[in-house]
């Protein structure tokens, strides 16, 4: 007697849902410069310019070594440029490195529609495949935008549920955002389009279990790499279901207990999400970075030295529980998501946008530990997600308190663009020397730069 026949797997298949994958899929076809927000084009060229930033200053991180060295010994066709490197390898590769490269540092840009970073997963694989196919700089712009509004859309589908339940959104929601650039940029129609996302769906992931280690920025260059991989064999006519987002044991379906059709498919303009990205500007987790601005305050207005700090209380939303909570962190990179030690260094007057204060040594610090140790976290559902409140107590009986929310994105977009300029000179002169000058210049008016690949050689330090 043989083995029992297998049971047959049953399919849930009465679930009907509006047809968001394809919907998606049109709307970023549709996309084009001419019809593109003035705000869309302000942002998108300000998400590029700091991504040359953070990508180039994160090129000699540990794990973008560790994985540039095992990648290049393949031998690759050199086709697309390694930034802050002087090397080339494949497209997929470069997606690969350069998106791992751009979130090392974890100074990247956010955008709360996913919970996530969205430049880290749609720039590395879109440029990688615009040296390959010689698009123009106005094209890139234009795949950009229409990639960042399906990417937030996607995310605003399973929010809050995906990321609530231990999925790091950058890499999975990244993914379906990396093939809407791609597939737009290769001029992809809406059925193929829909293809992509459903090829890049089943190959997304992202554990948020990770962070505090190298595998987090793996993410980010995982989505570029998936992304441009989707769109490069939906083009060749591999096949997928065109509804991976909306079907039964499909993406939504088995990554999140919520379905939000009406927020993905909100009838808004092109710079409706795009208008509300976040940039960094402290090199750690983004949920952070309200205790770390009002800690700042906190210093500026009453002066009062670390010494006389007797206690220390802050309160954010739950949510940075499950993120940025590491109590007693002991490496650079736990230090990126640790609310006690990052509020300690505020305090302390330590330069929190500098790379290298994310130390080991840091972690040890006796003045940063004897504050990180009397740091009490309240978590409070009423918060949005990236507000903080910190209160100090003092030895002399006194109480001050602060509060930023972190969420709130700059309403003056030429402000913004002063403070990315001064952020990019920071973190690319000490690699490329003269060149970051000529490389700024050019990234400033990207929309009028004749041949991408002036901006990529310059962008590759030859240190």
């Amino acid at each position: 007697m043989g083995p029992p026949s297998p049971r047959p797997i049953e399919m849930n298949t009465s679930v009907s849902r509006p047809p968001v994958t394809r919907w998606l899929a049109e709307r970023a076809v549709a996309a084009t410069y001419e019809t593109l927000p003035e705000a869309a084009i302000t942002v998108a060229k300000q998400c590029i310019l700091d991504w040359f930033a953070v990508t180039i200053a994160g090129a000699d991180e540990p794990a973008v070594q560790i994985l540039r060295d095992d990648l290049l010994s393949d031998g690759a066709t050199p086709i697309a440029s390694l930034l802050g490197t002087p090397n080339r390898s494949a497209m997929m590769h470069a997606a690969l490195i350069n998106g791992t490269a751009s979130h090392a540092l974890d100074f990247d840009d956010v955008n709360m529609a996913i919970l996530g970073h969205p430049s880290v997963a749609l720039l590395p694989g879109l440029l990688a495949l615009a040296e390959e196919n010689g698009a123009s700089t106005k094209d890139i712009i234009t795949a950009f935008v229409a990639g960042y509004d399906v990417v937030c859309r996607t995310g605003t589908l399973m929010s809050p549920g995906h990321y609530n339940h231990g999925f790091h959104a950058t890499g999975t929601v990244g993914s379906i955002g990396a093939a809407a650039a791609c597939a737009r940029l290769m001029g992809l129609d809406s059925e193929t389009t829909a293809t992509a996302y459903g090829i890049a769906a089943t190959t997304a992931s992202g554990l948020k279990s990770m962070f505090g280690t190298m595998c987090k920025p793996l993410h980010a260059g995982r989505a570029a790499q998936n992304g441009l991989q989707a769109a490069r064999l939906a083009a060749r006519g591999f096949t997928s279901r065109q509804d991976a987002l909306e079907c039964s044991q499909g993406f939504a379906d088995t990554q999140s207990v919520d379905f939000n059709p009406g927020a993905a498919m909100l009838d808004a303009p092109l710079d409706h999400h795009i208008r509300n990205n976040l940039f960094k500007y402290h090199a750690s987790c983004y949920l952070t970075h309200g205790a770390i601005e009002a800690g700042i305050a906190l210093r500026r207005r009453h002066g009062t030295s670390s010494n006389a700090i007797s206690a220390i209380e802050i309160r954010v939303p739950p949510i940075a529980d499950r993120v940025c909570n590491i109590a007693r962190p002991t490496t650079g990179l736990e230090a990126k998501f640790s609310l006690r030690l990052t509020l300690a260094m505020a305090l302390a007057g330590r330069d929190t946008s500098g790379i290298a204060t994310f130390s080991d040594a840091t972690c040890s610090d006796p003045e940063l530990v004897r504050l990180r140790d009397m740091v009490s976290i309240v978590f409070d559902e009423s918060y949005p997600e990236a507000k903080a409140d910190v209160s100090i107590a003092t030895a002399d009986g006194q109480r001050f308190n602060a509060s930023h929310d972190a969420g709130i994105p700059d309403i003056d977009l030429a402000n913004q663009g002063a403070k990315l300029a001064a952020k990019f000179d920071a973190l690319t002169g000490p690699v490329l020397g003269a060149p970051s000058r000529q490389l700024h210049t050019l990234l400033t008016a990207f929309e009028d730069v004749e041949a991408l690949q002036d901006v990529m050689n310059l962008a590759r330090s030859t240190h």
